[in-house]
Formats: structure tokens, sequence, C-alpha cells
């Protein structure tokens, strides 16, 4: 069986990593693509845009020129993705969530929508970067109470949210594993004097330079040794891929909130 797949927001780099990962995938049929009707690329053939050669799919301006797909991957901006929801829960559609930058508010509309719809927010879709987070998990519960937590994330330099929504959702495994609210405890970036560290402190460092594809690690230190968990993306095709994997767990799933622990059953 083929899920069928559409990409909103097909023109950026990540999208079209999304085309060639949704085109050369065994278990899923590219039925198209949306772009904003500024676009440049309005009618542009998707296999064109994403170098893969024509395809003879055109971009769309319209979701409901999008209508005949099961599954919709969105890795647009905030507010696209918010009118893209409710667009997927009036046409019962599902939704695999690649944006990321969402405040705690919005996180809640996203939690909302599971109760009529199947959707999946991954603030990262690599199969890897969820692998870390659970042995950050494993890590936490073993030596997390005795050590300091600092978590390095670094970009491309065109990324606008910092830190990454990766070394956020870092913390915050971290954070719940050890009672911890990271909103208490987290500190982004240090300058100048300051007080001796906390031992509640999870730290967070951020580099935006070049065209890094994204780097994650978390440090777990103590006097005379320190544990260094880490994951290095070289291709975007890594998340693309990952999003295919989520776009088929998600077409056979029941109405819910989910993210990449549950598409890997990792929970």
């Amino acid at each position: 069986m083929k899920v069928k797949v559409a990409i909103l927001g097909c023109s950026g780099r990540m999208g079209r990593n999304l085309i060639q990962a949704a085109h050369e995938h065994e278990s899923i049929e590219l039925i198209g693509g949306s772009v904003r009707e500024s676009s440049s690329f309005v009618d542009f053939d998707l296999g064109e845009l994403a170098g893969v050669g024509a395809i003879g799919l055109s971009t769309s301006t319209q979701l409901a020129q999008l209508s005949a797909a099961d599954v919709f991957i969105d890795f647009t901006t905030i507010e696209t993705t918010l009118d893209n929801i409710k667009w997927c829960q009036a046409h019962n559609k599902a939704l695999v969530i690649g944006t990321t930058g969402f405040n705690d508010e919005q996180v809640k509309v996203i939690e909302s929508a599971g109760e009529t719809m199947p959707i999946v927010l991954a603030p990262n879709t690599s199969v890897g970067v969820n692998l870390l987070f659970k042995l950050l998990e494993i890590t936490a519960k073993a030596i997390g109470d005795y050590t300091d937590i600092e978590i390095f994330e670094a970009h491309h330099r065109f990324k606008k949210d910092a830190p990454s929504g990766t070394a956020v959702k870092m913390g915050q495994v971290i954070a719940d594993t050890l009672g911890r609210d990271l909103k208490a405890c987290a500190v982004y970036g240090r300058e100048g004097i300051t007080e001796e560290r906390s031992k509640e402190t999870i730290g967070f460092a951020t580099v935006r330079a070049g065209d890094i594809v994204g780097e994650h690690t978390a440090f777990f230190a103590d006097l005379g040794e320190r544990l260094e968990i880490t994951h290095k993306a070289s291709s975007r095709m890594t998340f693309a891929l990952g999003a295919m994997r989520a776009a088929f767990w998600l077409s056979s799933a029941e109405n819910g909130y989910y993210d990449m622990q549950d598409v890997l059953g990792l929970k």
C-alpha cells in the first residue's frame, strides 16, 4: 500500500529534500506540493524544483488542489502551519509538522487538534535525533542529578529560531526526567562575571554559521569526567526520510497528538 502525500511549502531548502524523498520512497506516492501565491515557483514542476528531473506534478497555491493526499507534510512557518491545521481538520487529513518555534499556547492548539485528526509534531524528524532523545532520558536518570548539564547546537546562517527546536526538546526531555521546570532552570547564554553555576541549571549555547545542517550535543559533566552525547546531520535528507516514515505511520493512526517517539515505537 502506498500512502498519498503532499508537501506544504515545497520550494524551500527542506521542501525540496522532501519532494525528492517522497518521489523516491517505495511506500509513498507524491501527489503534489504547495507554494505561496506570490512565489516565483507557481506551476513549477516539482521534480525540476527538487533537481531530480521533471515528474509531471506542478506546484499548487491552494490546499484544495491537493485534496487527494492522505497525509500532508508541513515544514513552513508558524502562522502558515496553524492555518494548515484548520484546513486539515475540516477535510479529515493527517498532518506531519516539522515547523519549529511554537510557543506554549500554540503547542496547546496543536495538541487540541489531535482530538479530531491524526497529527505528529516533530521539532526534528531525524531517526537518529529521536534515538538521541531516548538516550538523554536514560542518561539523565542515571547521572543527571549530580552532573552539570549543558546543551550545544549549531545551524546554518539562515535559521531564524534560537535555540533550535531540537535543542529545546533535548532540554525538555532532560528536565522532565529530573523533575525540573525547564523555564525555571534554563540558561540561554552567559556573559560577564556570573555567580557559581547552580546544579539545577540546564545551559544552552547557540551557533549560527555558514551551511551547517545541524549539530547537537548534550554534556553531562562531573569533576573528573564528562559524557557527551552528539548527533550531527550532514544532509537535510535525513530529516526528509524521517518525515516520510512519520507520514507512512500516521496514515494508519487513529486521531491523536503524536511525536516521533510514537512513530519509532520508543515510548
